[in-house]
């Protein structure tokens, strides 16, 4: 099995562009990973697929506004993408111009300072005088542009502030949505209520190498990105005892299942731990077929790009047959594809 194999084509028409007008009203397709049987259904009618006990497990990561213009000296025009928090402060950027260690940048009226270039496109930077401002992410926040994905090609616009959140979003850092709970509603929340379903979180913050492709063709080749987590300890507990009980764990995203799995050692001793302190690390987990999930038992996510590292955490949950063949009646019957578009549960 090689990353090409993860390759499908993709009609630039099936790219949800927008969100639909009223969150929620999205499709879902329920995949069986046994024995392959697909269902059509509605994302607002979740709850059906589900069962008492079962316990729902969300991002609360909060998209920052990372997208920033500004000028240097020279007035040279320089394009800023603030990357996602780690355990330290906010600071290294995706820049687009020319710059180099010692630059000095104008931004909406205060100075910023490379500090370093720590790689090719990536740099280092520290805000001058903060005045009103607490931090560098205080800046982005006030100012920036909300980080669309490339592949929408559009710019941002006022719709996107909103939608391109989900109504739980709590902890900022993220500079891509978790995007398989965008379409959560509060009714939603209130049928879990009601059916007895458990629903906690955890936060992750998603870095943008969640969603480029692959550019090797061996899975060995691929170096995956570091993305920070924090899982509260009340949440590991209640996975604990799920998973003892014999319950069943539904991942509410890609972002959620590197989290868990990536914590799987921890999360299977968490009885021991005492104390509030959360769980945390550095996911750097690649997941493709293969791969023996520990802690989720279903899936809830979007459909993918071709040869994203999502796509193939999707086969190794589904089945790559069984995941070639959602995909490809899923484009037959019209559904949309990507961040703002329908969603796909594995069961």
């Amino acid at each position: 099995m090689r990353v090409g194999d993860f390759d499908y084509e993709l009609p630039e028409e099936k790219i949800a562009k927008y969100p639909p007008l009223e969150r929620g009203s999205t499709r879902l397709l329920v995949l069986d990973s046994h024995s392959g049987a697909i269902e059509h259904a509605r994302y607002a009618g979740l709850d059906i697929f589900l069962q008492e006990g079962d316990l729902l497990v969300l991002n609360n990561t909060r998209v920052v506004r990372a997208r920033l213009h500004a000028t240097k000296h020279t007035g040279g025009k320089i394009e800023l993408m603030l990357l996602e928090k780690h355990q330290e402060e906010q600071s290294l950027v995706l820049y687009r111009g020319k710059l180099k260690k010692g630059d000095t940048l104008l931004a909406h009226g205060h100075e910023l300072f490379v500090i370093d270039i720590v790689d090719h496109g990536i740099a280092r930077i520290s805000l001058g005088e903060i005045g009103e401002l607490g931090s560098l992410s205080d800046l982005f926040e006030s100012f920036g542009g909300v980080p669309i994905p490339p592949y929408l090609k559009r710019d941002a616009e006022e719709v996107d502030r909103e939608r391109y959140q989900t109504v739980f979003a709590e902890l900022p850092g993220s500079v891509a949505a978790p995007t398989a709970s965008l379409n959560m509603t509060q009714e939603l929340f209130e049928k879990f209520h009601r059916k007895g379903i458990d629903v906690v979180t955890l936060a992750l913050h998603v870095g943008l190498g969640t969603f480029l492709p692959i550019r090797v063709d061996r899975f060995e080749e691929h170096l995956m990105h570091r993305e920070f987590y924090s899982i509260p300890m009340q949440t590991a507990e209640k996975i604990r005892r799920v998973k003892a009980s014999g319950g069943r764990v539904v991942a509410v995203g890609t972002t959620v299942t590197r989290a868990l799995e990536h914590a799987s050692d921890s999360l299977q001793g968490c009885s021991d731990f005492t104390g509030d302190a959360p769980i945390t690390g550095e996911a750097d987990i690649f997941i493709y077929p293969g791969y023996q999930f520990r802690t989720i038992d279903l899936l809830l996510t979007n459909f993918h790009a071709p040869r994203s590292t999502v796509l193939m955490l999707t086969a190794a949950l589904a089945g790559q047959g069984n995941l070639r063949n959602a995909y490809s009646k899923a484009l037959e019957e019209g559904y949309s594809f990507l961040s703002y578009g329908d969603s796909m549960l594995i069961i």
